[in-house]
């Protein structure tokens, strides 16, 4: 006979869900913010494509989970 499986955790606190979203959100605005003024004010021949894409990258993923944060945080569970 197969064991009982166990209950599946969250490794956050369900108390963290705000916390958390509101931080992630932020330094994602933070983040796109900054990539948008670097494109505004930087030359085509200054720009570095590395840079915009490491920026874009990480933006993508705090503003990522920031919304799935959000999420969790208003009762719906994804």
């Amino acid at each position: 006979m197969a064991p009982p499986a166990k209950p599946i955790t969250s490794l956050v606190s369900d108390a963290w869900y705000p916390t958390l979203a509101l931080l992630m959100l932020s330094i994602g605005l933070v983040v796109t913010a900054s990539f948008f003024i670097y494109e505004a004010t930087s030359s085509k021949r200054n720009r570095c494509l590395a840079k915009e894409l490491i920026t874009g990258g990480v933006a993508s993923v705090f503003l990522g989970f920031g919304s799935l944060f959000l999420l969790l945080s208003a009762g719906v569970y994804v």
